[in-house]
C-alpha cells in the first residue's frame, strides 16, 4: 500500500515538474511599508484623545 502511494506521488511529481516555469519579473518588486507608519499614527491619536477626555471631563459628559 505504501509503495503504491509513493510511486503515485513520484509519477505525479514528474508529470507536474514540466509545468513549472520560473521567470524574473519585468519590473522591480515594490514593498509598501506605510502600514506600520499608519498604525503608529492611529495609536498616538488614540492616546491624545484619551488624554483630552480625562483632562476635560466637562467637555465629554457620560
Amino acid at each position: 500500500m505504501k509503495t503504491r502511494a509513493i510511486m503515485t506521488a513520484g509519477i505525479a511529481g514528474l508529470a507536474l515538474g514540466g509545468c513549472i516555469q520560473v521567470k524574473a519579473p519585468d519590473r522591480p518588486i515594490e514593498i509598501n511599508l506605510n502600514v506600520k507608519v499608519q498604525q503608529e499614527v492611529v495609536v498616538k491619536l488614540q492616546r491624545d484623545a484619551q488624554d483630552l477626555i480625562q483632562n476635560n471631563p466637562e467637555l465629554f459628559p457620560q
